[in-house]
């Protein structure tokens, strides 16, 4: 009886909340960074990983109703001012195309060359908010493993203190720093991994994003250039 008293005494102190009761300062401060973080990383996760879904599947129907219209004026009076990529790309292209063939002369060559530099600027520029927002993963995915680790050196540095300022080295004395120091390394790999894994993803769905708005721009470019030979 005594003995099972014991052992679920030594389990309490090696819980979570007793090694981050038994840290000093410092190792607290890694262990509530490295929570902070990891929280943050799933907000980023959930809100990102929705808002790219829904950016994706809005300029999809966009792109698929546009090339539906028999009228591209109408359709930019009508839809243009959506806050989608691809709306943004078919302003883009629909003002420079507006100021470029205002004049009696219309310089064709200069005009498709001004009209492809709108629209990719407009891919580039929309491809960046999106990009913008995940780069925080990648921080914290590079930076996490090297702070738990920084607080498993102080955590075992400060066991071995104590060790020598107790002259015992059995193991009911060495568990509770050894297990205090790596439980940051822990803590940093709790951050880390889903910050590396949903970087990844969210890259993959973005190169998507951009190859699709790329050819959206694309094939824009082509339908001005037919407008321009039959002005010609």
């Amino acid at each position: 009886m005594l003995n099972n008293i014991s052992v679920a005494a030594d389990a309490a102190t090696l819980s979570p909340i007793a090694l981050f009761l038994h840290a000093d300062w410092i190792g607290r401060g890694v262990i509530l960074g490295l929570l902070g973080a990891s929280i943050y990383v799933w907000m980023v996760i959930i809100a990102h990983g929705r808002n790219v879904g829904k950016v994706s599947r809005a300029s999809e129907r966009f792109e698929r109703d546009f090339w539906r219209a028999g009228n591209i004026d109408k359709f930019y009076d009508e839809n243009g001012r959506e806050e989608l990529p691809s709306a943004k790309i078919l302003a883009a292209g629909i003002s420079e195309w507006r100021r470029s063939t205002a004049g009696k002369a219309v310089d064709r060559d200069g005009t498709r060359e001004r009209l492809g530099i709108a629209m990719n600027a407009a891919v580039d520029s929309e491809i960046d908010k999106l990009v913008d927002r995940i780069g925080i993963l990648a921080t914290i995915g590079s930076v996490a493993p090297f702070v738990g680790l920084f607080g498993t050196v102080w955590g075992i540095m400060r066991a071995f203190t104590e060790i020598a300022a107790s002259n015992n080295s059995s193991l009911a004395v060495v568990a509770p720093g050894i297990s205090e120091a790596l439980f940051a390394t822990a803590i940093g790999l709790f951050a880390a991994i889903p910050a590396v894994i949903a970087y990844n993803s969210f890259s993959q769905r973005l190169n998507r994003l951009e190859s699709r708005l790329g050819r959206f721009a694309d094939g824009l470019l082509a339908t001005f250039s037919r407008e321009l030979e039959v002005e010609s």
